[in-house]
C-alpha cells in the first residue's frame, strides 16, 4: 500500500486483487466468499481449491456452492461477480495440495492474499487425519505461499481454542514442545489404529485432535513464515450462525452447540453435563468473516506505516466474550421460551433441558429420560411391528452426546481470559464499515 493508504476503505483495498480461498466449500469459506464479491465488488479473481465430488464436476461444485439461499442476496446486487470464483483442482491433504504444474504456476504468478480455511472441525477425527489436514496442509499452504510473487498476506483461520493450557490466551504465538515436523512424519510413517492407541499420550493437555493440530500448525508458520512473508494468524472463538449478513439464522451444519441447540429443540437431548455457568463464547460467522477481511486490511495498514513489522507474524483473537458474554443456564433459559413461541417440528418430546456438572446426577437423567423410554417406545413399536423409530434416534443421540461432550471438554476453559485488544480496535476503526 501507498503511503497515504491508512484512509483507503476496505472495498478501495480489495480492489483488483486476486484471492486464493482453501476451505471454501465448507461453512465459514462460503460466507467469507460472499461477503468479499459482495462488500469488496472490485475484487478482481476469487480461486478456490475443489476437488470433484460425488460425481459433479468442479464447475458444478461451483454452481451448487452458490445455488443456496446464502448468495441471493449476492446475486441480486451484484450477479457478475458470481463470475469471479474459479476452481483449481486441489486437496489440502495431498503432498503440494494435488496441485498440477499448470494450476501452481497460474496461482504463484497472480496472487495477492491466501485465506487458509481448509480444516477438519470434527473433534473426534483420527489424529493421523487431523495431522494430515489441519497441520500438514497448512505446511503445504505456507510453501506455496513462499513461491508466490505479488503475495501480499497470507492469512490463517485459527481458533482461540487450541490454548487451553493457557491460563490467559494473549494475541502472540505460543510455542509448543511438541515438534510439528515430527507429528507429519508419524501420521505419514503409522495407520490410523496404531496412532489412535497412543494419541492421548502424545496431545498431553490437549482435549482432542482439532486444538492440537490447530496449535501444530501456529508452530509451523512460525518457523516456515516468519522473515519471510507477511502473515496473519487470526483465531475466531465457537463459530456460529450468521447474526445478520447476509440473512440472519443461517447454517449449513449441526457440528457444536447448533447440534445441541437442535437436539435440546427436538426434545431428543435431554440432559447435559457440563458447567451451568459456563460462558458460552460464540461468534457469528458472518462477525467472524468482518472480523478476518478486516485484519487483512488492518494489517496492511500497521505494516504499511512500520516497514519492520514487514514479515513479522501478527496474530488477532476474535471473540465475543467481551461484547456479548452468555452462560450455558441463561442460554437455555433463552432456547426454552424460544421452542415455546416457535416449536420445532416433529418433536420426539416436550423440550426439556436441564444441566448439571455432577456426572452421577448427568447419568441418573440419562437412564430415566432416554434409555428407559426408548425401550418403552421401541417395544410398543415392535409388538405392532413397525419400525424402530427409537432405536434409530438412540443411534443418532449417542452421535449427538459424543461430539457435543467432546465440544464441551474442548471449551471448558474460561474466556474471560482471552486478550482481544486488536481485534477490540479493528471494529472500532472508522474505516472498518463494510
Amino acid at each position: 500500500m501507498k503511503e497515504g493508504n491508512e484512509k483507503v476503505p476496505i472495498p478501495k483495498y480489495f480492489q483488483g486483487k486476486s484471492l486464493l480461498i482453501t476451505g471454501g466449500s465448507g461453512f465459514l469459506g462460503k460466507v467469507l466468499i460472499e461477503k468479499l464479491l459482495r462488500s469488496c465488488p472490485d475484487i478482481s479473481i476469487i480461486y478456490i481449491l475443489l476437488r470433484p465430488k460425488k460425481g459433479k464436476t468442479l464447475q458444478e461444485r461451483v454452481e451448487a456452492i452458490t445455488s443456496i439461499p446464502l448468495f441471493d442476496l449476492l446475486k441480486s446486487t451484484y450477479p457478475e461477480n458470481v463470475q469471479k470464483i474459479v476452481p483449481i483442482y486441489g486437496d489440502v491433504t495431498e503432498l503440494g495440495l494435488g496441485l498440477s504444474n499448470e494450476s501452481r504456476k497460474i496461482l504463484i504468478e497472480s496472487v495477492n492474499i491466501i485465506y487458509h480455511a481448509a480444516a477438519s472441525v470434527r473433534f473426534d477425527d483420527s489424529l493421523k487425519d487431523a495431522i494430515i489436514l489441519n497441520t500438514r496442509g497448512t505446511r503445504e499452504v505456507a510453501l506455496l505461499a513462499r513461491e508466490m510473487k505479488h503475495l501480499e498476506l497470507l492469512v490463517h483461520i485459527s481458533t482461540t481454542y487450541c490454548h487451553t493450557d493457557k491460563q490467559i490466551i494473549e494475541e502472540k504465538i505460543y510455542p509448543t514442545e511438541i515438534d510439528w515436523k515430527q507429528s507429519i512424519n508419524i501420521a505419514e510413517s503409522l495407520d490410523s489404529h496404531t496412532l489412535n492407541i497412543f494419541a492421548s499420550h502424545y496431545m498431553n493437555s490437549f482435549p482432542n485432535s482439532y486444538t492440537f493440530t490447530k496449535r501444530l500448525s501456529e508452530d509451523l508458520l512460525t518457523e516456515l513464515c516468519s522473515g519471510r512473508i507477511p502473515t496473519v494468524i487470526i483465531r475466531p472463538s465457537i463459530v456460529i450462525s450468521t447474526a445478520d449478513e447476509p440473512m440472519p439464522g443461517w447454517i449449513d451444519n449441526f457440528n457444536g452447540p447448533v447440534g445441541l441447540l437442535c437436539a435440546c429443540g427436538k426434545g431428543i437431548l435431554r440432559s447435559l453435563y457440563t458447567d451451568p455457568d459456563l460462558i458460552a463464547d460464540y461468534i457469528p460467522v458472518d462477525m467472524a468473516v468482518k472480523g478476518i477481511i478486516g485484519v487483512t486490511w488492518l494489517d496492511a495498514l500497521e505494516k504499511n506505516q512500520d516497514n519492520s513489522k514487514q514479515l513479522q507474524i501478527s496474530v488477532f483473537n476474535a471473540s465475543n466474550n467481551n461484547v456479548n458474554s452468555i452462560t450455558y443456564r441463561e442460554l437455555m433459559a433463552i432456547g426454552d421460551k424460544v421452542t415455546k413461541y416457535y416449536p420445532f417440528h416433529n418433536t420426539l418430546w416436550l423440550p426439556q433441558m436441564t444441566i448439571t456438572k455432577f456426572y452421577i446426577l448427568h447419568y441418573i437423567r440419562i437412564i430415566f429420560f432416554h434409555v428407559i423410554p426408548a425401550l418403552f417406545i421401541d417395544g410398543l413399536l415392535k409388538m405392532a411391528g413397525k419400525k424402530f423409530r427409537c432405536d434409530i434416534h438412540r443411534l443418532k443421540l449417542k452421535h449427538i452426546w459424543k461430539n457435543n461432550q467432546l465440544f464441551l471438554e474442548a471449551f471448558k476453559n474460561s474466556t474471560e481470559n482471552i486478550h482481544c485488544q486488536y481485534g477490540i480496535a479493528l471494529f472500532h476503526h472508522s474505516n472498518m464499515d463494510i
